[in-house]
């Protein structure tokens, strides 16, 4: 306690003003721990509290962290046992005090209960209710208010408007702004502040900028808003410009000003220099908010930099900078600032686990996740679903599926993200089968599948050739109207033209309005598969005209078109345009794509200069595709040149084999053709490991009776 305590506690009459002024002095300093021990004291002392001590000692506890609120809690009793909590003003600090716990339903209970009821008990509720997200519950006690004919105030609206803030509730946040200027509230800044930002939520940025132009007296909070709201809709250049004109007007700038000028998606360099020049950058927030965006960036090593270089240390600058070194897959880096904060007795919270768990690449590391999930289960971390997903996810990557099996088994509670993530894992790790039987294991548990779901789910399809379950899930999709956009219409185009129906491709490519990217990407590769060329460059251009840049997948369909088609001076422009126009190195794939190109149309030699001219070492892929053509052309003496470059790079692979017995068969070298049989029976292939499926008379994969009861259960 602080020396005004003591002294007070030392006299030899304390008396009940002495308390309240004391209490006032740590609502002051934001000391609620002291505040608790003092109002322990003044119990001591036989002093009996009054409805004004309990209204100071709740508003102490505004800032009391989340550790002690529990004991803090204990207050109720003595509240309540002296009657005090049917004052209003003391009930409604009661309440406040819930909601900040996060106890909403005790909060609402409360309110329902209490004798009488002020406008400033209804804001509290309201607020509430928005600050703990229940944005719906807000909006419906704003209406209860009016109707019981309560009349909203400045602070009502500043309260409520941030629950507008999502894009489902536009008509209700225009309905507020509507009632607002019927009621002359909205002439308030605070106010004006609260709806310019709900409108930059919406994305409606010209309504924020007349609200933002109307206020006569712009405040820093103002400024700040309109900066925000430009910067978090990737208007960089106007939310500098805003800033610019803050300056000229001698606003003073203040660190949340220099958190709204970083959005996730530019360089912060310039913002770094502003801080530094100003003062800011000793703000720990400011230094916080520069570590993430650096992170982010990909400027890891300068956010670690600045992090170390400032004294006071935070978990959440820390998190950011080992999430991204895990995004990158540098484990080793992970690792040591992982030592770094234990040493600092710093502990990590799921969101950083999570990251790293995520970010560990491949089995080659499975020693360094093996460490981590000990590190979980001894910081309890392994009991929150999260990290569990996570750890789900990570031994799925390292092939152990009975090890993700066994966790999935062991959670107490299985919601719907971890049916995802264990569905997923199977799909990824090649075996669908599996992810069809946790299926309908998350059916019979009476969970519904989300959208996420459905995409593993046809993604597995896909795979098995289950064209029948296929149709299921697309008719559940329609049925639920789940939206048929980026990944989910993508899975669907896949699943069709990967089970033979390629006018369904069509039809569901066609439904959707603005397909992304990968969308694009999926339906120019179908075209390519079932030899369709000229669909599959119409669908290129379409994707060209609609403003849509392609990446390298694009040119990859676009690359096997023109090898279906035998279209070589198309190839070659395409594969110009990769690289002169959109600056993408080609990899191997789209190497091994061209010289399969120039090979079918039997420019041999061109086709090996093309080799000799590429950057990257080529791989049995790139030499496959020589031969191959070697094998049209019956060229069998550069096809055995071919052959020995294979073998040394990689012997064991039976495609080689197959294509020289193919084509010393074409040049009627049949003993030749048979010794090429034999080696590949010696090395373990037989020439028949590419099995067709049909649905599952033809598959071995699922039991029938399980198949037919995931077809009855859509």
């Amino acid at each position: 306690m602080n020396l005004v305590s003591h002294v007070c506690l030392s006299s030899p009459k304390p008396n009940l003003s002495f308390f309240h002024s004391l209490l006032k002095s740590h609502i002051e300093t934001q000391s609620p721990k002291s505040a608790l021990l003092l109002f322990r004291h003044m119990l001591q002392c036989n002093l009996k509290p009054n409805d004004f001590t309990f209204s100071l000692l709740l508003k102490s506890f505004t800032s009391i962290p989340l550790s002690e609120k529990l004991e803090a809690n204990q207050i109720q009793t003595p509240l309540v046992k002296s009657g005090f909590d049917q004052f209003v003003y003391v009930s409604t600090a009661l309440l406040d005090f819930y909601m900040k716990l996060g106890c909403v339903h005790y909060a609402r209970n409360l309110f329902d209960y209490m004798p009488e009821r002020d406008v400033v008990a209804w804001n509290a509720l309201i607020c509430g209710y928005s600050r703990n997200g229940y944005d719906v519950d807000a909006l419906e006690i704003f209406v209860q208010m009016v109707r019981e004919s309560f009349s909203p105030l400045q602070t009502t609206l500043v309260g409520l408007v941030p629950s507008c803030g999502r894009r489902e509730f536009v008509f209700q946040g225009r309905s507020i702004h509507g009632f607002g200027i019927k009621t002359g509230i909205d002439l308030d800044s605070q106010v004006k502040n609260a709806l310019t930002y709900m409108y930059a939520k919406f994305g409606d940025l010209e309504a924020a900028e007349l609200l933002f132009e109307e206020l006569e007296d712009k405040s820093v909070v103002s400024w700040n808003t309109m900066i925000g709201a430009y910067a978090g809709n990737g208007f960089f250049n106007e939310s500098m410009i805003v800033f610019k004109q803050m300056v000229e007007e001698k606003v003073e700038v203040n660190p949340v000003t220099i958190m709204s000028l970083l959005p996730e998606n530019i360089s912060p360099e310039l913002i770094h220099c502003y801080a530094i020049k100003t003062g800011l950058i000793n703000n720990g927030s400011v230094v916080t908010s520069l570590v993430c965006i650096y992170a982010k960036c990909g400027g890891t090593e300068l956010a670690e930099l600045l992090y170390w270089s400032f004294p006071q240390k935070n978990l959440v600058s820390l998190t950011a900078i080992i999430s991204s070194y895990a995004e990158k897959g540098n484990m080793d880096l992970v690792v040591e600032c992982f030592s770094r904060m234990q040493q600092m007795d710093l502990k990590l919270d799921s969101v950083a686990m999570v990251s790293i768990l995520h970010g560990i690449p491949d089995p080659a590391y499975m020693s360094i996740g093996a460490a981590f999930h000990g590190y979980a289960l001894k910081n309890g971390l392994d009991t929150l679903n999260l990290v569990s997903n996570g750890l789900i996810s990570m031994y799925f990557k390292f092939n152990d599926i009975q090890a993700a099996f066994s966790l999935f088994y062991e959670m107490p509670e299985k919601p719907l993200i971890s049916w995802n993530s264990v569905i997923s894992g199977c799909v990824q790790a090649g075996r669908a089968s599996d992810a069809m039987e946790f299926f309908c294991q998350m059916k019979m548990s009476g969970l519904s599948p989300d959208a996420i779901t459905v995409a593993s789910l046809l993604t597995g399809c896909s795979q098995l050739g289950y064209l029948q379950l296929g149709e299921r899930l697309h008719n559940y999709i329609l049925r639920n109207n789940l939206k048929v956009e980026d990944f989910v219409g993508t899975s669907l185009i896949d699943m069709y033209t990967k089970c033979g129906s390629i006018v369904q491709a069509e039809r569901v490519f066609n439904s959707i309005k603005e397909p992304c990217l990968a969308t694009w990407n999926t339906m120019i590769s179908g075209y390519s598969w079932y030899g369709l060329e000229h669909k599959a460059l119409n669908c290129y251009n379409k994707m060209r005209e609609r403003g849509v840049e392609p990446d390298r997948i694009t040119f990859l369909g676009v690359l096997a078109a023109c090898i279906h088609g035998g279209l070589l001076h198309e190839g070659k422009r395409h594969f110009r345009i990769m690289r002169e126009e959109f600056g993408l190195v080609p990899n191997l794939q789209h190497c091994a794509c061209m010289v399969g190109l120039l090979g079918r149309a039997g420019l041999f030699e061109e086709a090996v200069l093309f080799i000799k001219k590429m950057e990257s070492e080529p791989d049995s892929a790139v030499w496959g595709a020589l031969l191959n053509a070697c094998c049209i052309h019956q060229e069998a003496k550069l096809g055995e040149c071919l052959a020995k470059k294979m073998y040394l790079l990689d012997h064991k692979n039976c495609g080689l084999y197959v294509m020289m017995s193919n084509l010393y068969a074409a040049t009627d070298r049949w003993s030749d053709a048979a010794k090429m049989r034999e080696i590949m029976r010696d090395i373990g292939g037989d020439g028949t490991s590419g099995v067709s499926q049909i649905e599952v008379t033809s598959s071995q994969e699922m039991d029938p009776d399980l198949y037919r009861r995931q077809l009855l259960r859509f």
